[in-house]
Parts: structure tokens; sequence; C-alpha cells
């Protein structure tokens, strides 16, 4: 049996175009590390360890403290509070539930790109408000912030933004258009930016208006996130070689005029179906998901697994 979980943990985190398991993957590793490395500290007594390594994922309110570990305005998004495992828990079951949906109509690179692009909005406003607000300023006495929430808001927020009238089947309440959950979530963490987890209220609330303005300024031809998939592949490039091509000298400029003429019409290819699904995406923000005809449910389909 532990074969087999073994088999299927690889299998999930090998396989490409699969970052949303991937992600979740990546969150519980670090929780179980970090709360594996928590307990065996207390009990023989070496927390002064443990602690360390939790302080390498947790972004302190201050920036003399933040320019030390300046990490953290990542990192965060993939810790979690040791204290209670609901942290984690809801962060990733709402994770799961919306980040299929910006698979399902952008593609895997989009839901990376939301959840990088939320994780350093929600960190840069948290030390906004506690470096310049004098509210916050005055009780910026705590140790640091971790948890995914801000990078969820931000892929919330997106999803309710491109598809606000797709319905969710909620226990106790039935279906429930998701654009009133994730305006629920906005109101919740509003009220709770006063409170006593104020730090990560304010890292939800810059998440889910970067998630806002990521699909507007995508519906309107323009990637933000675009230069993480940038990095990716750069980093990337490190780790796995790449395949080298020879060409024989009388073949170079055959070769040359069909690679120049297949790039062309691949290039006009792309662009158009760019365009195309740029329209479907401004009818689903306007009318629905549901308006779409059976067409172009099924572009939007094909062009999410490009992703």
């Amino acid at each position: 049996m532990m074969d087999n979980f073994l088999h299927e943990f690889k299998d999930a985190w090998r396989r490409p175009n699969n970052a949303l398991p991937q992600i979740i993957i990546i969150n519980v590793v670090v929780f179980l590390v970090l709360a594996v490395l928590n307990v065996f500290g207390k009990i023989f007594g070496f927390s002064i360890i443990s602690d360390f390594v939790y302080d390498q994922f947790s972004i302190p309110p201050l920036f003399a403290d933040f320019i030390l570990r300046p990490w953290t305005l990542i990192t965060y998004a993939f810790a979690h509070s040791l204290q209670s495992i609901f942290h984690i828990l809801f962060n990733m079951l709402v994770f799961y539930w919306f980040g299929k949906l910006i698979v399902e109509y952008l593609g895997n690179q989009k839901l990376i790109n939301l959840y990088v692009m939320g994780a350093l909005a929600g960190g840069l406003l948290y030390l906004f408000v506690y470096n310049f607000v004098p509210f916050y300023a005055e009780n910026s006495n705590f140790h640091g912030m971790v948890g995914a929430s801000a990078a969820v808001y931000a892929i919330t927020v997106a999803a309710a933004t491109l598809v606000p009238n797709y319905t969710f089947f909620l226990l106790f309440f039935g279906p429930v258009k998701i654009k009133y959950i994730a305006g629920f979530y906005i109101v919740i963490s509003f009220l709770g930016s006063v409170g006593g987890n104020a730090g990560g209220n304010i890292a939800h609330l810059g998440g889910a208006l970067m998630g806002f303005v990521y699909i507007k300024q995508l519906q309107s031809g323009t990637d933000w996130g675009a230069w993480v998939g940038g990095v990716m592949r750069f980093v990337k490039s490190f780790f796995v070689s790449q395949p080298k091509m020879k060409v024989s000298s009388n073949q170079k400029r055959t070769k040359t005029y069909s690679t120049t003429n297949t790039s062309k019409s691949s290039t006009a290819s792309n662009i158009a179906d760019q365009a195309e699904i740029d329209k479907i995406l401004d009818k689903i923000s306007q009318s629905g998901y549901e308006s779409l005809s059976k067409e172009e449910k099924q572009k939007l389909f094909n062009a999410s697994k490009k992703g």
C-alpha cells in the first residue's frame, strides 16, 4: 500500500502540466518537515534549530528584519502555522476548488503566475502597512507571518473575475455563484484587518486585489505574470540538459527556409488563436460561462491544455 502511495505521489510530481497538485505537494511537504522539526526540537531540546528553519519561511513585519531574509517574500506562501492543521487544510481545499477553474480556463502556467503574483502582492502590502501606517506600526511586535492565503485569495478572486456566475454547490447552502463566495472572503478579511490576525488579513486583501487586476489585464492582452514562466525556464535550464541538433551543410539552407516559413505560420496561427480566446474570455466576463457555445467551450478547453 505504501509503495502504491509513493508511486502515485511521484507520478503526480513528475507529470507535466500538473501545477495544481504539485503546488499542494510543496505546501504539504514543507508543513510536514517544519512540523517534524518542531516536535523533535521540543522533545530533544534543539528548538533553536527548528525555530531558525521556521524563520526562513516566516516574513517579518519590519523592514529592518525583512532585509536580513528577503527570500521570505516568497517562502512564506509555502508554509503554514504549526499550531493547527486547519490552517493548511482550509487553504489547500480552497486552492484546489478555485485552482481547478483557473487550470481549466487559462492553463497551468497562469495558475503558477497567479500564485506567485498573489503571494508577492500580499507580502508587499503587509510590509507596507506595518512600516508606514501608524496603527499597524504600533502593533508590529510579533514574530512574522506564514501562509498561502494571499496566493489562494488571488486565485479565488481571479476565478470569480473570470467566470463570476460559475456555481459551486455548498453544504447547507446549495448552489452559490463564486462571485459571492469571493466577495464573502474579501469582506471577512477586511473586517479582520484590525483584529488578532491583522497581518494575515492585510495580505489576503493584497492577494485578492492582484487576482482581480491580473485577470483584467489578461483580458486586455497583457500577462503581468509572464516573467514568472521566464524565471522558471531559466532556473530549469540549469538542471535539464538541452538536446544537441546536428545539421549537415547541404541541408542548412533548405531547413532554414522551412523553419522560417513554419515559424511565421505558427506565429500567425498563435496570434489568431489568442485573439479568439480573448473574445471568449470577454464573453465569459460579460455573460458567464454558461453563455458559451459548445464549440467555444471546446476551444477554451483545448487552449487550457496548452497552458
